[in-house]
C-alpha cells in the first residue's frame, strides 16, 4: 500500500500508481457538460493529468493556474485537471479564474479512476478524494512522466512535467 502525507500525517492510498513506460489505464470521468469523457476523447494528443483533491483548495488552484499558463504554448497537448469536485464547481472556478487551457474532469462518476490510478485516499481528513499527482502521457497514453506528490499540501514539479513533453 502506498503512503503519502497530509499535514505531516500518513495517508494510505488504494491501487497502484502508473509508472513511466506503462500504458495508462482507461478512464471515464465527467466533463463540465455532465458528459462522460475518456482518454479516447483526446486521441492523438499528448496529455498532462493534473490530479488534485479539490479545486476549492489553495494548492490545487495554484497547480491548475500554473498548468493553464504553460499549456497555452504546448503543441498537440491538453491538460486535464481531475478532482472530486462537482462539474458545476469546476466550471465556475475555471470561468472565474480565466482558465482556458485546462479541461476540468470530475470523479463524480467513474470513481474507479482513483483506485485504477492509485490515488484514492483511504484515510485522513480528505479520505475519498484523490491524492495530488501528475501524469504525462504521449499520444498513445504511454506514461512519459509520473509524479505522486509525497505531501498533498505540496505543489508538483511543473518543470519535470513540461520537460517530459520534449
Amino acid at each position: 500500500m502506498t503512503t503519502v502525507t497530509f499535514a505531516g500525517k500518513p495517508v494510505h492510498l488504494a491501487g497502484r500508481f502508473p509508472e513511466k513506460g506503462e500504458t495508462a489505464p482507461a478512464l471515464s470521468l465527467v466533463g463540465t457538460d455532465l458528459k462522460d469523457v475518456s482518454l479516447n476523447d483526446f486521441a492523438g494528443k499528448r496529455k498532462i493529468l493534473n490530479i488534485v483533491p479539490s479545486l476549492d483548495t489553495k494548492v490545487c488552484q495554484i497547480s491548475t493556474r500554473k498548468f493553464n499558463e504553460r499549456a497555452g504554448s504546448l503543441a498537440n497537448a491538453v491538460v486535464l485537471a481531475i478532482s472530486g469536485d462537482l462539474p458545476f464547481a469546476m466550471k465556475r472556478f475555471c470561468e472565474t479564474d480565466g482558465i482556458k487551457n485546462v479541461v476540468p474532469l470530475s470523479t463524480m462518476r467513474g470513481r474507479e479512476f482513483m483506485r485504477n490510478y492509485g490515488v484514492e485516499m483511504l484515510d485522513g481528513p480528505l479520505a475519498g478524494l484523490t491524492a495530488r499527482a501528475v501524469l504525462v502521457l504521449d499520444e498513445n497514453n504511454r506514461v512519459l512522466h509520473a509524479e505522486l506528490v509525497a505531501d498533498i499540501g505540496h505543489e508538483p514539479d511543473y518543470d519535470a512535467a513540461i520537460a517530459a513533453l520534449g
